[in-house]
């Protein structure tokens, strides 16, 4: 956080996971750059966003900060980057500092938070979950699963990119 109020990171990955194919599913796999349209991140699906949004635009990326994961690891769930089918991870920005209505830069695309994403049923399906453990989880991950954000400007994110609030 800046003296401005402005917060900054950087993107710490990204991730994609095809319709079809052995990408299907969680979790996404990590890629070094990811081009980015009104309607999210070319070359990834989401079923969710897809069928029951109906490609809600609100919902084109989903961004996740890095430091929950650590928080996560600490309480014995063994999460790694793209399980959470997020788009992109963020460094270095603190998650209180994701809000609905919050403007932001990733490398060369502008972006508006627009709101959490909910754990869902879907996360069951992680292996370190399963359905004896997966209410626990989706408990655990209640206000934590990160942020869907609409695209103002498309453009290109690779890692390592600055991201800004702002």
């Amino acid at each position: 956080m800046t003296d401005d109020g402005s917060a900054h990171g950087v993107v710490a990955g990204l991730f994609r996971k095809a319709e079809t194919g052995a990408e299907r599913g969680l979790p996404k796999r990590g890629v070094e750059d990811i081009q980015v349209v009104s309607e999210g991140v070319v070359g990834d699906f989401n079923r969710y966003r897809h069928e029951e949004l109906h490609d809600d635009p609100d919902s084109a990326l989903l961004i996740f900060p890095e430091e929950t994961l650590a928080q996560l690891a600490r309480e014995g769930w063994p999460v790694t980057a793209g399980d959470l089918g997020e788009n992109v991870s963020s460094r270095g920005i603190p998650y209180p500092r994701f809000r609905s209505g919050a403007p932001l830069s990733l490398g060369s695309v502008r972006a508006e938070i627009t709101r959490p994403c909910d754990p869902c049923t879907n996360l069951y399906l992680l292996p370190y979950v399963g359905e004896d453990r997966g209410p626990a989880f989706l408990k655990t991950m209640k206000n934590r699963r990160g942020w869907y954000a609409r695209v103002v400007v498309a453009g290109r994110i690779r890692r390592g990119d600055p991201i800004q609030f702002g």
